[in-house]
């Protein structure tokens, strides 16, 4: 196809900024369809971001002739089944992170891509971001020298109301707390920057009793045999905290996941502090490696093979607590 034309299924809040202009903005690229279940929420809009045409049952839309391609931004319980209608109907598929509530699940929308030999992209987005791409231009080019370990630090407090978290902390639908919410965005880029987890080990457990969900998880990586890693995540903290620090034979670089202060590079010459902001439209980089894909021009760095992988890594970390706590059971 020479224009990729869209259609959304699920236009909740992640479509108004973070992604759905990004589908109008990318070159060889169209948004003609959105859905939602409530249709006057559909025609809103809609109507606000100039999209010909609204649905309010999401195989209408898949069925759609005009729709060459479709983007899945529900909760998570719901991914595998959209992804695979639309892989049935012949269509690429552009889905939420986390791909779905649990490995096992990703690999039934695997197996339905295979089959139906359609492509399958994952919106983990950091992948794409020209703030990303600097951190493994700097790595890449031995900046920091041979890596040989890192440290992922994500803290949080817990909301006045945690009912405000919504569906993110409720395992049923999401898979999990905001350690898959948001430690996911995190692991996956790690896979990017330095390659997959071979093996993991970890300990999730709820301190605060404010959700159901896991609230601390703190984990150790190996990547091959010669990189190893430690991940702490705690999400009933009395602070905010957000720092991946990797290290090197000749020095380190610290950076944040998920706010855009500068780069630190230490090596013995002292601390360079390098510029990385986030684009305005925070999906449009990979929106647009993905139609790049789609229409012959590039590869996206995304896909559904590496989303896999990552939730393999958040399956290996959570398996204690959500047998012990019968989720997912």
């Amino acid at each position: 196809m020479e224009t990729v034309r869209w259609g959304i299924i699920g236009v909740g809040d992640v479509t108004e900024a973070k992604s759905g202009p990004g589908f109008q903005q990318a070159d060889r690229s169209q948004l003609v369809a959105v859905m939602r279940r409530d249709a006057q929420r559909a025609a809103d809009y809609a109507r606000r971001h100039g999209v010909p045409r609204w649905y309010d049952d999401a195989d209408a839309l898949i069925a759609d002739p005009e729709v060459d391609a479709v983007y899945v931004a529900t909760p998570p319980d719901s991914h595998a089944d959209y992804t695979g209608r639309a892989l049935r109907a012949g269509k690429p598929v552009y889905v939420e992170k986390p791909m779905a509530r649990t490995a096992a699940e990703c690999e039934e929308m695997l197996s339905a891509a295979r089959r139906t030999g359609t492509a399958l992209f994952v919106a983990y987005y950091r992948r794409a971001m020209p703030r990303f791409a600097t951190v493994k231009e700097l790595l890449d080019g031995g900046a920091i020298g041979q890596v040989r370990a890192f440290r992922i630090e994500n803290f949080a407090t817990v909301p006045d109301d945690p009912a405000a978290l919504g569906w993110r902390v409720r395992p049923e639908i999401s898979g999990g707390g905001l350690f898959v919410d948001l430690g996911s965005h995190t692991l996956d880029l790690v896979d990017h920057l330095l390659g997959p987890v071979t093996r993991t080990t970890g300990f999730a457990a709820n301190t605060a009793g404010a959700y159901s969900a896991e609230d601390v998880v703190s984990a150790t990586f190996e990547l091959g045999s010669a990189v190893v890693g430690t991940g702490l995540w705690c999400y009933a903290a009395g602070e905010q905290r957000d720092e991946v620090e990797i290290v090197g034979s000749a020095g380190s670089l610290i950076f944040s996941s998920f706010g855009q202060e500068p780069l630190r590079l230490r090596t013995a010459a002292g601390t360079e502090k390098i510029e990385a902001p986030y684009p305005s439209t925070v999906q449009q980089p990979l929106i647009q490696a993905v139609v790049d894909e789609l229409t012959g021009h590039g590869t996206s760095p995304s896909t559904g093979e590496s989303a896999a992988r990552t939730a393999r890594v958040v399956d290996a970390l959570l398996g204690r607590y959500r047998r012990e706590h019968r989720i997912g059971s």
